[in-house]
């Protein structure tokens, strides 16, 4: 029972960091979806909780490591990828894997998510063919920041600690992978519906 499980001041701020954009995505979200079901207001709080870590947090890790890298940058969110840089050395010295990956994430995932959030807001016909789209693009930036790792052995990953593994790696990434997956299966629901009532009003005419 050596493991130490005490929280560090930089882990602890890092994480305060992480809850305090969740805390402004929810915020914007729930605000964003007032009147609508609740489902779609929490599927709001989480798009908007997602832009904001690809612009504000990505967005940062992609300026930092094109201009040099995290390892030797100070701040409060170089900071944070530092910490996060002791679950895995890929983050810290410009990886040009996880950086160009990342670049994607950001550009890409974070317009997404915005035009996603607008969709859903103004009841855009196109919503659930962006929200397709946006959760392939996390899916496989995930797939792709981790597989090839782990066909390696894993060297860069750390995970001697459980607040690196279970935490850092399975936790945070895991976000990526669960809620996707869910609004994927929400809009393989939703197109179904909308083939069977195309089908029904379809019949009634014949």
């Amino acid at each position: 029972m050596g493991e130490h499980w005490a929280l560090g001041r930089e882990a602890g701020y890092s994480l305060l960091l992480c809850s305090a954009l969740l805390a402004v995505g929810c915020a914007l979200g729930l605000r964003l979806g007032r009147g609508r079901s609740a489902v779609e207001r929490w599927v709001l709080a989480w798009l908007c909780y997602d832009s904001l870590v690809h612009f504000v947090l990505e967005g940062a890790f992609v300026y930092l490591s094109i201009v040099g890298n995290v390892a030797d940058s100070q701040g409060l969110i170089a900071s944070l990828w530092k910490e996060y840089g002791k679950a895995d050395t890929r983050w810290l010295y410009s990886d040009p894997t996880v950086v160009s990956l990342e670049i994607l994430t950001v550009v890409l995932d974070g317009l997404l998510a915005l035009v996603l959030i607008y969709a859903i807001v103004k009841e855009k016909y196109y919503r659930h063919f962006v929200q397709i789209v946006l959760c392939v693009c996390e899916l496989y930036g995930c797939w792709m920041t981790f597989f090839p790792e782990w066909l390696v052995g894993s060297p860069s990953l750390n995970t001697s600690s459980w607040l690196y593994l279970w935490v850092y790696l399975v936790f945070f990434n895991g976000l990526w992978v669960l809620i996707p997956g869910l609004l994927l299966w929400q809009s393989w629901v939703e197109l179904k519906k909308r083939d069977s009532q195309e089908a029904n009003l379809a019949k009634k005419h014949k």
